[in-house]
């Protein structure tokens, strides 16, 4: 036996957590249930030709607008969130009367921002986003980062037009979001986030661009700070279980916002009911706080030094009650100058400090956004590179789910890594190269209303065997089964991002972003940055994204690319290249001898096909019903009328809309050829193969396409069991077969590039 045994196939431990998002309540005051459950179930996947459907207007920027509202002596009306209920909610409509009012209706002499923007600006209402508000009074911290948030040059005074605008960082670009500034009151007081100052508005007016962002008010009811964090800086987020939490903690903390980082922290909960419950030292559960300083004090008594952590409260107050609490026997403990200066540091009453040691008791869990992937256990800045690659796993396709799911797991998104250059100064002093993987996934809290929640995500690394290094191909189920990954994220977690550290020697990888279950839909994106100059790209393409992408920004003419080595040799099945020929003529007295088959086609044909030899659509339908119907190796009822129209197109060579006899058989033939393939992936003999199947269907067809096509191929084909059955699946293969000879006979210099104006196109899509 010896070499001979079979593989035993690896399996590999998957950790997987699930969280709560941070007061997912309303807040202080009142309790609100959590969004409705279950997931939106249309494909997610929409096809770019449709996104001119949404909005076709160009958006004008913030200066032309206020500039024309100026001029006209109008207050701007935001007609995208428009002052009604649907900006408001979605589902829970508030108990109080909400009404719409601008600042100046409010108060008198409103101001955009006293006396700097700072923490104190920030106390929340009954919305329940602490989460978001607590990444607020992390930015105040650093007014170069506030002040790209927040554009300070607008005021209620001068060029005053009702309109205020906010730069927010959105899944990699960042974006400037416009609003009016029309807020929603009870008895003229704000209902949401305010400041101290009565008179002061851009905290109420920030939370109402991020309102916008997400589609409404109660789309930010519950999160985790890290995401507000992100979309604050663009930063690359860090999350600590402070029960595994590093020795070195206090000193990556210090690191951290001595760099800018943003921390917040919160207590978990196990289930809803015990949201906003409180610890026995007056710490809320499920509640997010900032983290604004750390400090280390010399203890009076002992020869040691204490450590303490700053934190805040979002609603304004404290309800510390533990060691280090106003008025506490623990300050007695230090000097006089340290207790003034930590005291100082303390500019309100929503701050406390604690016993570094005491917050890792109380506290459950740390988010860090950092502004660079820099390392924190050293002192050097390194400068970073960084691959940023969008996607989508598309139920049926490519949401394949992690590697318990050992039959689809393969079909997911692959992104190869190419790491050649070694770190200048490895940690180990081993050959390594250092890379911070970052997934995300996007939308999901805009689509909150369809009931939308974060998917619990990770990601896996493998190395590329050798006979395949330098090769773009997707990596098979074989490979996974019998292969362990090199790095993967620690555990899976329904977190809008999961970032890593990583270390991996010099060579060439696949990264694998996946969902924890099989079939959930949504788009992500995969951030790669490296010490060293590294090379992501997506694997199974033919031709480059990029080269995909820059075609959809020209308008005329349309621009298909295509690999032209790889079409020439899929499109020379039979011979027939696109290019009209002759049809041939028909000898009914056949000269040559037929086979029993054939000699059956002939007499099922001539009894349908009437005096003219020739076969429209209805009649090739009942045709291929007899003829199949004599092959007991193909359990179908036979083609739809569609189908057979599409079979009629890839055979027709003269445009007359209707197949001769000569025609028939090529057709035939074809679908012989297909039905092969389709029976080896047909294991269970329902006459249907799995959607997932049907990248190697089509692949042993000698069709090679790119990830978006197999995605289209699902979506198009697949029931809603995620199956294709024989007419679809003959209907696909049709039709990429008539598409692959249509691009040929326009492409006439072989380039692999064509150029078509709009008529052209629609002729060649039209009938197909």
């Amino acid at each position: 036996m010896g070499d001979e045994q079979h593989k035993e196939p690896v399996v590999e431990v998957i950790q997987v957590k699930v969280l709560y998002e941070t007061e997912a309540s309303s807040g202080p005051d009142e309790k609100a249930a959590y969004p409705p459950a279950g997931t939106n179930s249309i494909y997610s996947a929409i096809l770019s030709r449709n996104e001119a459907v949404k909005d076709a207007t160009r958006l004008k920027t913030f200066l032309e607008l206020r500039d024309k509202y100026v001029k006209k002596k109008v207050v701007f009306e935001d007609p995208l969130f428009p002052a009604n209920d649907s900006s408001l909610f979605y589902s829970h409509k508030p108990t109080m009367k909400i009404e719409w009012k601008r600042p100046s209706e409010i108060c008198d002499d409103p101001q955009f921002i006293v006396d700097g923007a700072n923490r104190t600006d920030i106390c929340q209402g009954t919305l329940g986003d602490c989460w978001l508000l607590a990444a607020i009074a992390c930015l105040t911290v650093n007014e170069k980062l506030l002040y790209r948030v927040i554009p300070p040059d607008q005021s209620f005074t001068e060029n005053y037009a009702g309109i205020f605008h906010f730069q927010l960082w959105r899944y990699g670009e960042w974006v400037d979001v416009v609003v009016d500034d029309r807020v929603p009151t009870c008895n003229n007081q704000l209902v949401f986030t305010r400041s101290f100052r009565k008179n002061e508005f851009w905290s109420a007016l920030l939370e109402k661009a991020y309102a916008k962002l997400h589609g409404s008010y109660e789309a930010l009811k519950g999160g985790n700070t890290l995401e507000a964090m992100e979309d604050f800086t663009g930063g690359v987020t860090e999350f600590f279980e402070l029960s595994e939490a590093p020795k070195e903690l206090y000193s990556i903390m210090r690191k951290a916002l001595d760099r800018g980082s943003l921390m917040g922290c919160s207590i978990d909960i196990t289930s809803a009911a015990e949201m906003e419950s409180r610890t026995e030292q007056g710490l809320v559960k499920g509640h997010a706080y900032s983290i604004i300083g750390l400090a280390e004090c010399d203890e009076v008594a002992k020869d040691t030094k204490i450590r303490l952590i700053r934190l805040r409260n979002p609603w304004g107050w404290v309800l510390w009650k533990g060691p280090w609490s106003a008025n506490s026997k623990e300050w007695s403990t230090i000097s006089t100058a340290d207790k003034e200066n930590l005291k100082k540091q303390t500019v309100e009453e929503s701050e406390f400090w604690m016993a570094f040691d005491e917050f890792k008791k109380n506290f459950t869990k740390l988010e860090m956004c950092n502004l660079t992937p820099d390392t924190l256990q050293c002192e050097e800045r390194t400068s970073w590179t960084v691959s940023v690659n969008e996607g989508r796993w598309v139920r049926g396709s490519s949401a394949g789910g992690c590697r318990n799911n050992k039959n689809t797991f393969w079909t997911n998104p692959q992104y190869r890594l190419q790491l050649s250059e070694e770190d200048d100064d490895p940690e180990d002093h081993q050959a390594a190269c250092t890379v911070v993987v970052a997934l995300m996934q996007k939308g999901r809290r805009m689509q909150r209303h369809q009931g939308a929640k974060f998917f619990t995500i990770g990601f896996s690394i493998y190395e590329v065997p050798k006979e395949m290094l330098g090769q773009n191909q997707h990596l098979q189920k074989d490979f996974f089964l019998y292969n362990a990954s090199k790095a993967k994220c620690k555990t899976y977690i329904n977190l809008r991002e999961v970032t890593e550290r990583i270390h991996l020697p010099p060579g060439e990888y696949v990264i694998i972003p996946t969902t924890f279950e099989a079939h959930q839909e949504g788009e992500f994106i995969l951030r790669v940055f490296s010490e060293k100059q590294n090379i992501t790209e997506e694997e199974d393409s033919v031709g480059s994204d990029k080269t995909q992408q820059d075609t959809k920004k020209k308008e005329k003419p349309i621009v298909f690319v295509s690999d032209r080595a790889k079409a020439n040799k899929e499109i020379e099945h039979d011979g027939i290249r696109g290019e009209k020929k002759k049809k041939p003529k028909i000898n009914l007295l056949q000269e040559e001898e037929e086979t029993e088959e054939e000699k059956q086609f002939r007499a099922i044909y001539q009894k349908i096909a009437g005096d003219d030899m020739q076969i429209c659509a209805n009649e090739l339908k009942t045709v291929m019903k007899n003829v199949l119907s004599k092959h007991n190796d193909i359990k179908t009822e036979g083609f739809s009328l569609e189908t057979c129209r599409s079979m009629i197109a890839l055979m027709d060579t003269d445009g007359t809309g209707k197949l001769n006899l000569q025609e028939f058989k090529h057709l035939w033939k074809k679908i012989k050829e297909w039905q092969l393939i389709f029976r080896k992936y047909d294991k269970d003999k329902s006459c249907s193969i799995s959607s997932f199947e049907m990248r190697n269907a089509v692949n042993d067809a000698g069709f090679h396409l790119n990830k978006q096509l197999y995605d289209i191929i699902a979506m198009r084909y697949a029931d809603e069991h995620l199956n294709i059955d024989f007419d679809s699946y003959t209907c696909c293969f049709v039709r990429l077969e008539g598409m692959f000879r249509a691009f040929n006979a326009f492409d006439k210099d072989g380039d692999g590039v064509i150029k078509l104006n709009v008529l052209e196109w629609l002729q060649l899509t039209m009938y197909s």
